[in-house]
């Protein structure tokens, strides 16, 4: 990669941006604890991307654990990108503005890596977006050394191949030693004058955790059976995790960036464990994130208050899969409740299951924020639980909530999906069921019912879980489940349950593009210059786009969404980390052994 230089637009954006733009607080930078540094005397310059507008993006740990990891290295210069909202998209479009970083107002095509956090399907579009509104070239193919590494991480990089085309490198697992590796790896190179495909290279022959998708080439048997052939000899066809083993010490940043646009959540954020001891079968992130680790308490407590203290957020937020299974919770809370209790600073704790770690919940009470208690319960009936590998007992869930409300949770927000193999129409009905009396509990503590609010949401089969090898059901399937569950709510008249359902179109969607395979890469293209912006975004989602896209390369979405996989097909993810296939199966097997009893 050659050096050059970094154009700042400081001017083109105050004078012909910021004053017409609706909110400019997400494009202005210059927040309390931002890192700027002279891009000039930089080796390495990054651009920490997530591709979603600033009050999302602030909101997101990973990417500020990235943010103060680089900015540590002294010859390094990390500033972030997002991604603009439509009246500021038509803005730079006019102006002809190329996209900038938020801290320099640098043109993010100047710098050296641009670095995108990506964590859910239907982010794809808009990760397209910022490259073109970058003025980069959207294909890696098309791009040459006066363009930056695209680089991606995050959960999607274990299922990555729809993007493959558009992204130089994805990096998989762990971010927190593969981001400083692949910066030296970078730094270094630029040193001998290499070129970005011998950078690209370098990186996949020493880096097992890093795919490099030009680098290969998938071919397909069928619509099931996909593999990759390598270009080179000298490279893996298999990927594993990157992991940090010691995560009690992995970097946290003492003092995080205070938005100036309200963010969705501004809270202190303290990751206590990583990987979650159940295996939910329909959870990616359960089976991807491994092994479990945990934090100490005393280095959970020491950077929650150095974040209280450089930011001032009333709350914090013990961060994981499952929260409840961090194994010195009460311990936590307590030394927590010992600092923050008397500075009236809450502690959050999401995540919480409702064994006998939610009983212990009226113990650790006295700080922990008591707006509303949240439970996944997913399925109403225990066999469907013990199916999904999700075993609460309702007796356990009872109990567990009578206790939080004894201790003043006066709401309840319980998660379920629908679409699960083996599923009735008894089952879904009983959603209302079990939401009803959850709610009617309450009467024995006080003799008042609560208010219960009952998110349901449609199975997406993920890649790298036993339930990926199943399609997803009908968008029929789910219109007759959500008239069910409205009915049998007006049949209750249980006007004190609100259910909130999760988009159809945008989960058919999602199922559609996570278990694709290389060729999606024209499909999503196709959407984009159509007009597809923040498909994640209920105002912003135009699922006909979609749909006129799949039938533009001769597919169909409902097709791929609904696809199946046999237990012997080989999966277009199967080479990018992930647990191994024989533990999949049986998974798999034992799901449906619990489904076929009577």
């Amino acid at each position: 990669m050659n050096s050059k230089n970094i154009r700042i637009l400081e001017k083109q954006v105050s004078e012909k941006f910021l004053p017409f733009v609706r909110k400019p607080s997400r494009y202005i930078g210059g927040e309390v604890n931002q890192t700027k540094k002279d891009l000039t005397s930089c080796e390495v310059t990054v651009a920490l991307c997530f591709p979603d507008i600033y009050e999302i993006a602030m909101s997101h740990t990973g990417l500020t654990i990235l943010y103060h990891i680089l900015n540590q290295i002294p010859d390094v210069a990390a500033e972030r990108l997002f991604c603009p909202w439509s009246d500021a998209e038509e803005l730079l479009r006019k102006e002809q503005i190329p996209l900038f970083t938020l801290e320099s107002k640098a043109a993010a095509a100047d710098m050296d890596i641009i670095g995108i956090s990506i964590s859910n399907e239907l982010c794809y579009s808009n990760v397209l977006n910022i490259l073109d509104l970058a003025g980069v070239p959207l294909r890696s193919a098309d791009r040459t050394d006066d363009h930056p590494l695209i680089i991606a991480g995050g959960q999607m990089s274990n299922s990555c191949e729809p993007i493959a085309d558009f992204i130089d490198m994805f990096v998989l697992g762990d971010g927190e030693e593969a981001a400083v590796d692949i910066v030296n790896l970078v730094r270094n190179q630029k040193h001998t004058g290499a070129t970005r495909k011998e950078i690209l290279l370098t990186a996949a022959k020493t880096m097992p955790h890093v795919y490099v998708p030009a680098l290969y080439t998938q071919s397909y048997d069928n619509d099931k059976n996909s593999s990759i052939t390598p270009l080179d000899s000298s490279i893996p066809t298999q990927f594993k995790n990157a992991t940090v083993k010691d995560f009690d010490m992995a970097p946290l940043p003492d003092k995080p960036i205070v938005p100036f646009a309200p963010a969705v959540h501004e809270r202190v954020s303290i990751e206590i464990m990583r990987g979650c001891p159940g295996r939910c079968r329909f959870c990616q992130a359960s089976f991807c994130k491994r092994p479990i680790r945990f934090r100490s308490v005393d280095r959970i407590v020491e950077m929650a208050i150095k974040n209280y203290e450089a930011t001032g957020f009333d709350t914090v937020s013990l961060l994981s899969l499952s929260s409840a299974d961090y194994p010195h919770l009460e311990e936590l809370v307590e030394k927590l409740q010992q600092y923050f209790t008397p500075k009236q600073v809450g502690i959050s704790l999401p995540s919480l299951k409702v064994k006998e770690q939610l009983q212990l919940l009226p113990k650790m009470v006295s700080s922990v924020r008591k707006a509303g208690l949240t439970i996944a319960v997913e399925a109403a009936g225990e066999k469907l639980r013990r199916a999904i590998n999700k075993p609460i007992a309702d007796e356990d869930l009872f109990a567990g909530i009578e206790a939080a409300y004894r201790v003043g949770f006066e709401k309840v927000k319980l998660y379920f999906m629908v679409g699960f193999p083996g599923e009735t129409e008894q089952d879904i009905a009983n959603i209302v069921d079990l939401a009803y009396s959850i709610a009617r509990l309450k009467r024995k503590v006080d003799k008042k019912t609560a208010n219960i609010n009952v998110a349901i949401s449609w199975l997406v089969p993920k890649p790298h879980t036993p339930l990926g090898y199943v399609g997803q059901k009908s968008r029929d399937y789910f219109q007759n489940a959500k008239k069910i569950i409205i009915d049998r709510k007006y049949e209750l008249k249980a006007a004190f349950l609100r259910f909130n359902f999760h988009g159809i179109e945008q989960s058919a969607l999602e199922s559609a593009i996570a278990r694709g395979d290389r060729r999606l890469g024209n499909v999503i293209e196709s959407a984009w210059k159509a007009g597809a912006r923040f498909d994640l975004w209920t105002e912003c989602f135009n699922p006909q786009l979609w749909q006129d896209a799949f039938k533009a390369h001769n597919m169909e979405l409902d097709t791929a969404a609904q696809k199946s996989f046999n237990l012997t097909d080989t999966q277009p993810w199967q080479h990018l980390g992930g647990p191994a296939i024989k533990h999949l199966q049986s998974h798999y097997n034992d799901a449906m052994e619990i489904i076929e009893q009577n």
